[in-house]
């Protein structure tokens, strides 16, 4: 019996759309994260809602990263 070879289970033509939706999505969250950090008080921020902030733009940043290095032909 044969090995199968290993694909991707996302479609390759798709790496540029989903790179550009990803980044876009978590430079969003990274500007909503500076605005809220810039327009609130020391005294009402909130530390969990800051860490989630942080966490979900940092997971959309790294996978539009990730999309757009394998949209451009650097295989990681």
């Amino acid at each position: 019996m044969a090995p199968k070879p290993v694909t991707s289970p996302i479609p390759i033509h798709l790496y540029p759309m989903l790179s550009a939706l990803l980044l876009v999505v978590g430079l969003l969250v990274t500007a909503f994260f500076f605005i809220y950090e810039a327009t609130t008080s020391t005294r009402n921020r909130c530390l969990a809602k800051e860490l989630v902030t942080a966490a979900v733009a940092s997971v959309f940043l790294g996978f539009g990263s990730l999309f757009l290095l394998l949209a451009t032909g650097v295989y990681v």
